[in-house]
């Protein structure tokens, strides 16, 4: 498998609140399973990703621990992502589900183990935030964090444990860009982290702030979207498993927009592109 040299660029980082280091860029690897999806992750690690984001409900756990192990890049500098499925939530269950993680990974522990989402008609997603920081105190998690959790979530884990989430990744583009979350995010010392950064690809990268953007920088429409999450101080983790569009996706950080170019790019804002809202949504 390709190996990384000291010469691959890699993404800056980001000191969490509970002093661990996140790199500011990541691999988004739903759908990268078996042995085509272990190359691409392998590639992608060869290319400088840092960050690998998964999840037991992606069903390709093992393929990022494989591509992980047999990199030679040393564990100790990747950071993997996983998340806990919603039919795990509770003390006991959350506990029997990262051991779940770790064995399907092959690894000791994980750098950042997420909620996947709070399911609150289940109500038990306090119950598995209070099992989140036994897990972070085993050493079996480095930096415990929460997806598609909205304020008043954050507010009840928060009152229940005194623990803040170190990450919550959320739905974050150019069309739903989530100000008002990211500046709770920002009182709270939480890093916001974006999933689908690129929106619907297709559209997004056509719209004209985003491209005159591109053509006034000398590169992509897709460039543009993930340095401007960058400059959101939000972590993308844009999904490829094809080498040339990995290197372009992590190559964001040669060039910086302007203040009016972040706004324009912000004032596509129209909303969810998909059926997320955390208070209704419930992903089992």
């Amino acid at each position: 498998m390709p190996t990384g040299e000291p010469s691959v660029p890699t993404a800056p980082t980001v000191e969490l609140n509970d002093g661990h280091q996140m790199p500011v860029l990541g691999l988004g690897t739903y759908s990268l399973d078996g042995d085509e999806g272990a190359a691409a992750i392998g590639t992608a690690i060869a290319s400088g990703y840092r960050l690998l984001d998964t999840a037991l409900n992606y069903g390709n756990e093992d393929a990022v621990g494989r591509a992980v192990r047999d990199s030679d890049v040393p564990r100790e500098e990747l950071f993997v992502t996983s998340k806990l499925p919603g039919r795990h939530h509770g003390w006991d269950e959350a506990h029997r589900s990262i051991d779940e993680t770790l064995g399907n990974l092959g690894l000791d522990y994980v750098d950042l183990y997420l909620i996947h989402w709070p399911n609150p008609s289940v109500d038990k997603f306090v119950d598995t935030w209070k099992a989140f920081v036994d897990l972070r105190d085993s050493g079996k998690v480095r930096s415990i964090g929460v997806s598609n959790f909205t304020p008043a979530h954050l507010d009840r884990i928060i009152e229940a444990t005194g623990v803040a989430p170190a990450v919550n990744q959320v739905e974050l583009h150019p069309y739903f860009p989530q100000g008002a979350l990211r500046q709770v995010h920002q009182d709270l010392g939480i890093v916001t982290e974006s999933w689908s950064p690129l929106a619907k690809r297709s559209e997004l990268l056509t719209e004209q702030p985003i491209t005159a953007a591109a053509a006034a920088h000398g590169v992509t429409p897709g460039q543009v979207v993930l340095r401007w999450h960058t400059q959101l101080g939000a972590i993308p983790v844009p999904k490829s498993g094809d080498a040339d569009r990995q290197r372009e996706n992590l190559d964001v950080f040669g060039f910086t927009l302007t203040e009016e170019e972040v706004a324009a790019i912000s004032g596509l804002e129209r909303g969810r592109l998909w059926d997320g809202d955390p208070d209704t949504h419930e992903e089992m």
